[in-house]
């Protein structure tokens, strides 16, 4: 190959991976069951978000949680426009993210069914001396300072420095399977399917 034909195949590599980013006019050509359909096979690991702004606690089930430093300690997740909880943790200062393992599956269907009093049970929660509300069954809870929210079609991002979080320890084969959502269904994260 001479270097006239490698330099044409890396500019049509370079036109296949542009066609990958959409211009305006394909942006609105893809519909919302068509986008859904494209992450279906994109698992995530699910998180139950607390807070309270004042005027009662909300809680809702996310699947949309990462960690995006280390120093500082930041995390971002999603929250739907549609969510009756949004309003409530768009207007809080400081909110508290619960990472779920297997055996907290009954509170993350409780935090994503609509219609229900997600604190009626008065022994499945408590309050932090700084005024958030939290479950107390998972382990992990990250508590935080919202730092910045962005509107994004109809979600809103939400920034969260990280000031406090419990743990349950480093060794990862005392701990239960982390709770992972795939294709509509809850499903256990099994350390026995790592690939090598």
């Amino acid at each position: 190959m001479t270097s006239n034909q490698t330099t044409t195949s890396k500019v049509d590599q370079g036109h296949a991976a542009s066609a990958l980013v959409p211009d305006a006019q394909l942006l609105e050509s893809i519909s919302p069951d068509e986008f859904r359909l494209a992450f279906r096979n994109h698992a995530a690991g699910v998180a139950v978000i607390t807070a309270d702004a004042g005027d009662g606690p909300v809680a809702m089930t996310a699947t949309s949680v990462f960690s995006v430093s280390a120093t500082p300690p930041l995390l971002v997740f999603s929250v739907s426009s549609l969510s009756s909880a949004t309003p409530t943790i768009l207007r809080s200062s400081s909110l508290v993210v619960h990472l779920l393992d297997t055996t907290n599956i009954a509170l993350a269907r409780l935090c994503s069914t609509s219609g229900v009093d997600r604190f009626a049970d008065q022994d499945s929660w408590d309050v932090l001396p700084t005024g958030e509300p939290y479950f107390v069954e998972p382990p992990v809870r990250i508590r935080g300072e919202v730092v910045n929210t962005y509107e994004a079609g109809m979600s809103h991002l939400v920034v969260v420095n990280v000031t406090h979080a419990t743990s349950p320890g480093a060794d990862v084969e005392t701990l239960n399977a982390p709770l992972v959502y795939h294709s509509r269904t809850w499903l256990a994260l099994d350390r026995a399917a790592a690939i090598a």
